[in-house]
């Protein structure tokens, strides 16, 4: 059975990455729906077997700036009581946390580059992160956290940024940046002055980030019922 995935995205530099290009390795219907574009959401979820939310610069209370924002509060809620897995990326994660009711506040530190993150011990039980260490490095590109949805679990965090993971029911939540690409960092990072560094990193451990990246993919595949 062929599985089919709906994707949101916000803005034009901030795609599926490296998930699209797992999804479509394992023969998965990917639909990208540029919200950004003026793309509706449909009216409802026959046909799709996952969601997923990709990041963005905006913040999720700009709705007056960004109207889609108000709509895929309201879809996203549906979703998830639908019963289907939800995956939010940054923008996506705090979106998520924001339709169950959670608040999305300032990052006590904005977080920009390579980071650390750490498993709780509900994280290291997690399904989503079956397979994976208990401390990773990951993208960060953010300014804004999310908190926990009520009924919600805190799966990671980091020093500076203690909710960078978190599940409720069938949702799960990443602060960080799993599915960069060097193409993704060029577009996001060029300009910066150490951008060099960022990719040399990535360079470096792109084979052990890849791969952790493709165990979430899966992991959170496995979740779609049959």
């Amino acid at each position: 059975m062929s599985m089919s995935f709906l994707v949101l995205m916000h803005n034009e530099t901030e795609g599926p990455g490296s998930l699209g290009t797992y999804l479509k390795s394992i023969g998965a219907k990917v639909d990208l729906l540029k919200l950004y574009e003026g793309a509706t959401l449909p009216a409802n979820l026959e046909g799709f077997d996952a969601v997923v939310s990709m990041g963005g610069p905006m913040n999720v209370y700009e709705e007056d700036q960004y109207p889609f924002l108000r709509d895929e509060t309201v879809f996203l809620n549906k979703v998830v009581n639908a019963g289907l897995p939800v995956l939010g990326i940054c923008l996506g994660a705090q979106m998520i946390a924001k339709a169950q009711g959670a608040l999305v506040t300032d990052s006590p530190k904005k977080e920009i580059g390579w980071c650390n993150i750490d498993l709780t011990e509900d994280g290291r039980a997690d399904t989503l992160f079956q397979g994976l260490p208990s401390s990773m490095e990951v993208m960060q590109w953010h300014g804004d956290m999310f908190h926990i949805p009520d009924g919600g679990i805190l799966l990671a965090g980091s020093a500076d940024c203690p909710h960078q993971a978190f599940r409720y029911k069938n949702a799960f939540g990443l602060q960080f940046h799993v599915e960069v690409t060097a193409e993704i960092l060029k577009d996001w990072f060029s300009d910066l002055p150490d951008f060099p560094s960022m990719i040399a990193r990535l360079d470096e451990v792109n084979a052990e980030l890849s791969g952790r990246a493709e165990r979430i993919y899966a992991n959170f595949v496995s979740l779609i019922k049959d």
